[in-house]
């Protein structure tokens, strides 16, 4: 697929509407390498990959957006992350062989957070809504309109291979344009509903764009790269299993006489003996995150 692993924005040049659209492929493949998922679970993570991209490009930020959606529902947890450098990482958990069913069904109507950490102060914000819709689409429409954030649509499709994502939203009216084509909003947005699962995965952006809107003048962006990237540390290990306990951490050592820690994203291992762990436990530095504060 021509673009992939790529964000890129555009403009409608007489109108206050701006795109976001992403494309991954060896990026998407490198989440799945790490972890086989049944169909059902393995299209949304690719849907919640792309959208963490799209909403992590409209923020000016320096740090991480997370999205994490739990629930009772067979997929009881998914996380997304995307840094503020295009970075991404996600993961699912599921119960069951094959879960299918709509966005409301597998997750059971839980609730999906979204949380911001600026890497500046350390900072968390973190807004949340139920997942109670047909899809996660739609779900992050009602995330933006209960967060008086811009009006905004989005489509979202994932395979075996390819993800992607498109958003779009619209502006306040700039003084030199003013209003521009009054119908220029539900006109865009018709237009991308006429989209295909097919071509968001497979068409390069320039082709889908010019199929979209073909009648529309558009500025489009260069194209920003999208990686796979863990920001996994021993620290932040070490953080983790600090919360644990001395207790706990010594049956474990008592047990297998170490302790191993897998990443859940990329499955790298980290190895403590009882000095790291003697360690660990007086070291001042390895604390907990910060507390978040309320996007809303």
């Amino acid at each position: 697929m021509r673009g992939a692993d790529r964000h890129s924005r555009f403009l409608f040049e007489h109108f206050p509407v701006r795109g976001e659209l992403v494309k991954l492929g060896a990026t998407w493949r490198a989440v799945l390498e790490r972890q086989a998922y049944p169909p059902g679970v393995r299209d949304l993570l690719g849907e919640a990959l792309s959208a963490s991209v799209l909403l992590a490009s409209t923020l000016k930020f320096d740090g991480m957006l997370t999205m994490q959606i739990q629930g009772d529902g067979a997929m009881h947890l998914l996380v997304a992350q995307c840094t503020s450098d295009l970075n991404v990482r996600g993961l699912a958990k599921w119960k069951g062989e094959d879960p299918r069913g709509s966005f409301a069904e597998l997750t059971g109507s839980g609730r999906l957070a979204i949380t911001v950490e600026t890497g500046r102060d350390g900072d968390r914000y973190q807004g949340i809504v139920t997942a109670d819709t047909d899809t996660l689409a739609a779900c992050l429409e009602n995330y933006f309109a209960r967060s008086e954030q811009l009006p905004s649509r989005l489509w979202l499709a994932a395979d075996a291979k390819h993800a992607g994502g498109l958003l779009l939203q619209q502006l306040p009216a700039r003084a030199e344009q003013g209003e521009g084509d009054p119908d220029g909003w539900n006109r865009a947005q018709m237009l991308a509903a006429t989209i295909s699962p097919e071509e968001l995965l497979e068409l390069g952006r320039r082709q889908l764009l010019k199929r979209l809107f073909h009648g529309e003048d558009l500025r489009l962006g260069d194209a920003r790269p999208v990686a796979f990237r863990c920001s996994c540390t021993r620290r932040r290990v070490e953080s983790a299993l600090r919360l644990l306990g001395r207790g706990e951490l010594e049956d474990l050592l008592r047990e297998e006489g170490r302790i191993e820690v897998r990443c859940e994203f990329c499955n790298k291992p980290y190895e403590l003996d009882a000095v790291d762990v003697e360690r660990l436990l007086s070291d001042p530095g390895v604390v907990p995150p910060a507390p978040s504060r309320s996007l809303h």
